[in-house]
Order: structure tokens, then sequence, then C-alpha cells
């Protein structure tokens, strides 16, 4: 399902949109981000909703897995995608509405600039944003942070949020091997390896009814440290 595409800057903007069971909020999502012309990659990990149908006449590239490969894979998908149409700038969003789509440019902004090869969304660089998060949630992220940190020595005050920017040259040297959520660290650490200079943004995360429910639990907070655990020693 692809669309011609204007040769514009914003164009050349691709967002990698992975996308599993988000039938009910996708529209949506999409539909809040068509007016700012970025390119969109979806991602359907196998989805069994009928996204397909529901992204038809949406104008995005469309993309499948046949069979459920986990998030970090559906990004890898969409970024070996992105870069083969020629992406500068590559964006990670998230399918169920959570991320500001006006905070994208602020995203870029320092790659843009030179300033960065990697941007990385925080919700605790501003105390309005700090607020909008629950305090359950608030307390794992905390924990995420120093377990990322002392994993992957990158030392980010919100290290495991999925919005995030990074140039062409970046996304060349970033390759995903976990395909669940434990790639939020391994993304850390592949930008350590390959000595890409990142820097946070803030950014405020949407709490809505939907993303609670959905929400990762903090039992899978351990399983993420043993997937992350076992990658660095096997």
């Amino acid at each position: 399902m692809e669309q011609p595409w204007p040769d514009s800057a914003q164009s050349r903007v691709f967002l990698v949109i992975p996308s599993f069971n988000e039938g009910t909020v996708l529209s949506a999502t999409i539909g809040g981000l068509v007016p700012y012309g970025y390119s969109m990659v979806v991602v359907d990990d196998a989805s069994n909703d009928g996204t397909s149908e529901i992204l038809k006449n949406l104008p995005v590239h469309y993309l499948r897995h046949p069979v459920n490969l986990g998030q970090g894979a559906a990004l890898q998908t969409g970024m070996d995608y992105a870069l083969a149409q020629g992406a500068e700038y590559l964006v990670h969003f998230d399918a169920d509405g959570q991320h500001p789509p006006e905070r994208i440019a602020a995203l870029l902004e320092p790659l843009r600039s030179g300033a960065c090869d990697v941007a990385v969304g925080s919700r605790f660089l501003d105390p309005a944003s700090i607020n909008l998060i629950p305090r359950g949630r608030k307390i794992l992220l905390r924990g995420a942070v120093l377990i990322s940190g002392l994993l992957t020595n990158v030392w980010l005050s919100d290290a495991h949020n999925g919005f995030r920017a990074m140039t062409r040259a970046a996304a060349q040297k970033i390759r995903f091997h976990e395909n669940g959520f434990a790639h939020a660290t391994e993304f850390l650490d592949e930008v350590r390896r390959a000595h890409l200079r990142v820097q946070e943004v803030s950014v405020a995360v949407r709490y809505t009814e939907y993303s609670r429910a959905k929400g990762q639990a903090a039992s899978n907070s351990l399983n993420i440290l043993i997937d992350v655990l076992l990658r660095k020693v096997l």
C-alpha cells in the first residue's frame, strides 16, 4: 500500500510505527500525524484485528509480519524499509497515540542542527510532564534508568522512552537483535557501541485509559532484565 510522496524535507522524515492489535486507536493516531506531512511506515506485527483494512485508505507505507515477532523486530523492519526509501531522518513513534505529534519537530531540531546523532524524548525534563506520569509507572521508569545505565553506560533521565529520532547515518549503525521490549535497553547499547552522540528532548506522554491498560506489568521488567543480561553473556 504505497503512496507517491512529494520531494520535500518533511517527506524525507520517516516515522516508523510498530503496531500489534492497535486497531481501536491506530486510525486516530495516523490521522493526527497526516497534517505534518511526514512519511509514515506502519509495521503490522501479525495483528488479528483488521489493521490492514483500517489503514487501507490512509497515506502510509504498510508492512506486515506474517507471524508476531515483537516490537524490536517491527522497528527493525520499518527502519530497513525507511532507509531503502531514502529516509534522511527516522523517528520511532508508538501506534497507541501516547506520543505528541507536535513534538516531532523538537526531536528533529538537534539532529538537523548537527548537535547530536540521536534524540530521545524524556518525560522527566519538565515538571508538568512528570506530574502526568502515574505513580507506579514513575517508579518503574526510575528503576529502568538505573538498570539501563548500568548495563549500557548511557545515562538518561528517561531510558525507556520509545519516542526517538535519529539521522540516517545513525540508523544505519543501529540494529535490533532483541525482538521484545528489551530492545529499549539494547537501543542505548547500540548507541554506545557506535559512539553516537545522544541528546534528550523534553516531551510529555499522553496517558489514556487505553495506554494504561496495555502498559507493561511490573513483572515484565524482570523479564526484560533477564533478556538483556543473557544477550551480553551469550
